[in-house]
């Protein structure tokens, strides 16, 4: 049974590859097509453009008109008249890509064209006088994945030279250094040298080729990405030097590379991005605070850097570049997990900034001031969701005395008809049940899942501290649960299913 099953997986695996061969093999001979058409209309301009020529040396001679039959006159005249409307395109920009079919076509293509992720790395990279760091790059990139990231992501490599014989040199190396993850089918793909996205919820991420990155690096970032709306950001910075770290989605990429192909001679690419977001953005009529403000809406900042630049000798010859990300040390002092909506709130005198909302977007860590006996951190569901486990860190790298005790969890069920062993656990007066408490600063455990789904959790202190308090991790596991409950709230909530923080 198994056997069969397995073969059957393989067979329609096996069809869907070939689909995608056939579907690419479609793709390509569109976009010869579209070359050669274009090419023809450039030729059908240029015989256009001599008719118009030879009707201005007629116009003053009625003798060489007369040469022609009437309908070749109408026709010459209305080809000589004819206002032709041609919308830009690549081939605008860069017009000598017409002088060659295969321009837009990798000279040279390894990899397993696999897609279907959320994340694609792209790394340019380019022949180095010096010393070329692009192994040191992706041994850095793969080796910090975990085996369910690597299914999870796709490094496509760009190698910008027209030298064949260089190219495939670097494919040499890599394939050398890098047979595991290129035979693999569970591993990341590479792409010689083209950025392909397949999916409108792909994310970009550029990065450059001499650059290491922290450990959790893709978690971090996907994370990150996922718990903030489409509509919210633009780009997203995972380091504040170049063109290093920054994340963009899929749908937004044709807008940003026919900006670029506009004015990439005019300016840095870096410089560009922050052009574009003021064209999106900013009011000619505004100050420009306002337009900072507006532009800072769109480009998201994520601390402390994930990626530093390593890269001493530059791609530019003779060129030191001694540029180092001054954030990309600094301990990472909260961890993120993508949460639910809901409503936060607490009674605890917050710190410089470091506020509850901040922690639930995943922006920030909690910081509050000396919590004292009744204080609470509420966390109270837009929909009813239920939890398998739980997990509560305080204190961080920087301030690791500033931990939480004497502070219980507690949950507010949707019925308590339906909770089992009640005994267990202590009620209180609003509802709540006391399902777990801090010890040495960290609280976790299982739930109960008599008590699912739940509408709220709370942080309630017991007794005053003596220091400042630091939330820099919440977890919980969140299990699907389609309910629809008949009573007098009318709850109704299918599917809820999320990870917190």
């Amino acid at each position: 049974m198994s056997l069969s099953w397995y073969t059957a997986w393989q067979n329609g695996k096996e069809k869907l590859v070939a689909y995608q061969r056939e579907f690419h093999a479609l793709k390509e001979r569109l976009r010869v097509a579209e070359h050669r058409t274009l090419q023809r209309s450039s030729e059908l301009n240029n015989v256009l453009e001599q008719f118009r020529r030879a009707i201005a040396e007629t116009n003053n001679s009625k003798d060489a008109l007369t040469n022609f039959s009437d309908e070749t006159q109408k026709l010459l005249k209305e080809l000589a008249n004819r206002k032709q409307l041609q919308v830009p395109n690549i081939y605008h920009h860069l017009p000598h890509l017409l002088n060659n079919e295969g321009s837009l076509q990798p000279a040279v293509q390894v990899g397993l064209g696999r897609t279907g992720v959320t994340m694609v790395m792209g790394i340019p990279t380019v022949k180095r006088k010096v010393k070329s760091y692009l192994s040191e790059t992706l041994r850095s990139l793969i080796d910090k994945l975990s085996p369910e990231e690597k299914l999870d992501c796709v490094i496509i490599v760009f190698v910008g030279e027209t030298d064949v014989e260089y190219v495939h040199s670097v494919v040499a190396v890599l394939e050398k250094e890098f047979a595991i993850e290129l035979s693999s089918v569970h591993s990341t793909s590479w792409l010689f040298p083209s950025y392909i996205l397949s999916s409108p919820d792909t994310l970009f991420l550029q990065l450059e080729d001499d650059i290491v990155a922290k450990p959790n690096y893709f978690a971090t970032m996907k994370n990150f990405a996922l718990q903030l709306s489409s509509e919210d950001w633009m780009i997203l910075e995972f380091s504040q030097l170049g063109f290093i770290g920054k994340m963009f989605q899929a749908p937004d990429l044709n807008l940003i590379v026919e900006f670029i192909f506009m004015f990439y001679k005019e300016k840095p690419i870096d410089w560009l991005l922050d052009h574009i977001l003021w064209v999106k953005v900013c009011n000619p009529e505004k100050d420009a605070k306002h337009c900072e403000r507006q532009k800072s809406s769109l480009r998201v900042r994520f601390r402390p850097s994930l990626f530093q630049h390593v890269g001493l000798h530059s791609s530019l010859a003779g060129k030191i570049q001694k540029l180092t990300d001054k954030d990309f040390l600094k301990p990472l002092l909260h961890k993120m997990h993508v949460n639910p909506p809901a409503e936060v709130s607490t009674s605890m005198k917050v710190y410089q900034g470091h506020t509850l909302e901040k922690t639930y977007l995943g922006e920030d860590f909690f910081w509050a001031i000396t919590p004292t006996a009744g204080d609470y951190v509420l966390f109270k569901f837009d929909r009813p969701i239920s939890i398998e486990r739980f997990l509560f860190r305080s204190g961080n790298q920087e301030h690791p005395g500033d931990k939480i005790e004497n502070t219980t969890v507690e949950i507010l069920p949707v019925l308590e008809s339906g909770v089992q062993n009640k005994e267990k656990y202590k009620r209180t007066e609003d509802r709540f049940y006391r399902i777990g408490q801090f010890e040495r600063g960290v609280a976790e455990g299982a739930v109960d899942p008599s008590f699912n789904p739940v509408l709220a959790l709370r942080l309630s202190v017991l007794k005053d501290s003596a220091v400042w308090a630091i939330v820099s991790e919440v977890s919980r596991i969140i299990q699907p649960h389609p309910l629809v409950v008949q009573s007098h709230r009318k709850i109704k909530c299918s599917r809820c299913t999320a990870y917190l923080f």
